[in-house]
């Protein structure tokens, strides 16, 4: 798996997201690049679905949850902080608050429970009342 082409992929979805967050519904830019975003998520879907819903599936036996396992994309964050790049010059990603697809488990109690799917690299990551808590599953 060229699991490069596939964090490519998702930073150009994430950064989709973050530039039309950034728009008002009025801006002339804003349909068009909402047009391009869906287009982008919709190949993403097309071509990593097979590789990602098993890592989702064992993400969900793990956290023991009978919730549904929906396709990649859902578990993207609405909004993404940007970090400083690293050593490398490479930009990580941060998510909070109440983003990616709710979760039940009983291992957790009454928690709002989250994944959320983060680039570079590419993870899944488990939030618990709007914080960051851990990586579930991390690409090679």
């Amino acid at each position: 798996m060229n699991w490069e082409k596939i964090d490519q992929e998702l930073t150009e979805i994430v950064q989709q997201r973050i530039q039309l967050s950034a728009l008002e519904y009025s801006d002339e830019n804003y349909d068009d690049l909402e047009e391009q975003l869906h287009d982008l998520e919709d190949d993403f879907n097309e071509n990593y679905e097979e590789v990602l819903a098993p890592e989702l599936e064992k993400i969900y036996t793990k956290l023991k949850s009978d919730t549904d396992v929906l396709l990649p994309t859902a578990y993207l964050a609405n909004a993404y902080q940007e970090m400083l790049p690293d050593a490398k010059g490479s930009i990580t990603y941060e998510v909070s608050g109440e983003q990616g697809v709710p979760i039940e488990s009983d291992q957790l109690g009454k928690v709002d429970m989250r994944i959320v799917l983060i680039p570079n690299p590419v993870r899944f990551v488990l939030l618990v009342n709007g914080k960051q808590l851990k990586d579930l599953w991390k690409s090679r």
